[in-house]
């Protein structure tokens, strides 16, 4: 892992805030946008009081940078999965309370760190990081010590952030799908999946799926110890999100009855479980399961990110 110490020269910006940085440069960042990474280091080293550059090779270097941080202010630069895998870090450490994250968005799954309120633009991430203020945010822990921090979702959807995230990089895709560069090469892939989504979207409704499929299910949604929605009706979809004020936002889709769409059904609580047959669900940017149940609990103000002032 390489590692490199800069500090600001007396010139520097005098209305830059006086800081010391670590910045951890994901691997995927810089080997998907190179340029936007340099473009953060520059506007960093030139804005703080002193800056120690990481750029680990792997996981496992990447967790070591942040848990040796000492002092200094942590930097992710990085796409969701980066974002994820420090706050995840954290929180197993119980660190997560005495310190606060700043990002720079760089990489192919963007998604939720751009539904966070984070600038896109290298430059202005970076400034945010310099003249930003921290703000406290609500987080989901699971029953096995997973972190949420965007959505979750059942079933796992694949969401927009990860278009263009190359084949491999998280366990996203399902088993057998094309990687998204060979529909860019052969085009009539493109005319065949909509074909299969006509015929999909005609095909009635059935009463349950099979365990682990993205199809309707039956499951069992509890919200505070109320159930919300029982085995014996089976869904479409359930989103879990949250709120705020220490609270979760629980969606629950019915598969309709006839020919009439149904409204949600919602509620809001502290602690959501869902069970019945085995499921997947998509923890922001990763895919978990199959589980015969789960349970999240929000974490009012567990964690801190650095956000534009304003």
């Amino acid at each position: 892992m390489a590692e490199v110490a800069t500090s600001a020269s007396s010139s520097a910006n005098s209305s830059a805030r006086s800081d010391q940085l670590l910045v951890v440069v994901d691997p995927v960042a810089r080997r998907t946008d190179g340029e936007s990474v340099r473009i953060a280091k520059d506007v960093l080293s030139a804005g703080a009081s002193s800056t120690k550059v990481c750029l680990p090779d792997d996981g496992e270097e990447f967790a070591r940078a942040l848990r040796r941080r000492g002092s200094r202010r942590p930097v992710v630069v990085g796409d969701d999965r980066a974002l994820l895998r420090a706050v995840g870090l954290l929180h197993r450490h119980r660190e997560l309370a005495e310190c606060a994250l700043s990002v720079v968005p760089v990489g192919p799954v963007l998604g939720l760190t751009r539904s966070l309120g984070l600038p896109s633009g290298a430059v202005a991430a970076a400034r945010a990081v310099l003249d930003g203020a921290e703000r406290r945010l609500d987080l989901l822990v699971d029953d096995s010590d997973g972190v949420v921090l965007g959505a979750v979702g059942i079933p796992p959807v694949a969401g927009h952030g990860d278009e263009g995230a190359p084949a491999g990089a998280h366990g996203d895709a399902p088993p057998g799908a094309p990687h998204p560069a060979s529909a860019a090469v052969r085009p009539w892939l493109r005319t065949c999946r909509s074909l299969v989504r006509t015929l999909a979207s005609s095909r009635p409704v059935r009463a349950a799926a099979a365990p682990g499929s993205a199809g309707p299910a039956r499951l069992r949604v509890e919200v505070d110890g109320v159930t919300l929605v029982d085995l014996d009706r089976p869904v479409q979809g359930v989103s879990v999100v949250p709120g705020a004020g220490g609270v979760a936002e629980v969606e629950v889709r019915p598969v309709p009855v006839g020919v009439a769409q149904e409204p949600p059904l919602t509620a809001r609580g502290r602690t959501v479980t869902v069970s019945g047959a085995h499921f997947r669900y998509r923890a922001d940017a990763v895919v978990s399961g199959p589980v015969g149940t789960r349970t999240w609990v929000v974490r009012e103000g567990a964690w801190g990110l650095t956000l534009p002032a304003g």
